[in-house]
């Protein structure tokens, strides 16, 4: 199985915010924005895992402005690392103003996907290399965050969360 790049698996989707998907005051609802991203990331874990993949998690949404009725809205998704059967997906939502082309970012979003077969067995996927900054220090954060979940589940000992650990020496 060869390794791939985030790039391989990046994914764009943009769109227009309209009325049906607005709350009272006219910005889009933050549930339609997460599917948004699930549908984004979904795409980008089915192109780095050529297989199926499910949302195993939405580990971290940050809602930082609103998006306006009649934005164009752009999702962006890449696979930041891959584990054995799982993959860390990173979102990022930029709007776009739509008479000078300036793009915000909005909101960003890390989810776990998993790989799995046609029996919804999970299956062994390919590695990332990362290769711009970026993409190296989302590589190395996200081992952090497996930890942590594997900490915080009690799946692992404190003592075998080795990259927290680093933090504090």
């Amino acid at each position: 199985m060869e390794a791939k790049t985030p790039e391989a698996s990046k994914t764009v989707l943009t769109d227009v915010v309209l009325p049906g998907e607005t709350n009272a005051l006219n910005n889009l609802f933050g549930g339609e924005l997460l599917a948004r991203m699930d549908r984004a990331a979904s795409i980008a874990a089915g192109r780095h895992s050529r297989r199926i993949t499910v949302t195993a998690s939405v580990n971290h949404v940050a809602f930082t402005k609103a998006v306006p009725l009649g934005s164009v809205v752009t999702v962006e998704a890449k696979v930041s690392r891959a584990f054995r059967t799982s993959m860390e997906v990173c979102i990022d939502v930029w709007i776009e103003d739509r008479q000078s082309g300036e793009r915000t970012k909005v909101n960003e979003a890390i989810y776990t996907f998993v790989a799995v077969d046609e029996t919804g067995k999970p299956t062994t996927i390919p590695e990332v290399i990362p290769e711009t900054e970026l993409e190296k220090q989302r590589y190395a954060a996200a081992l952090r965050r497996k930890q942590l979940s594997l900490l915080l589940a009690g799946k692992i000992k404190p003592q075998d969360a080795t990259e927290l650990k680093a933090l504090f020496d």
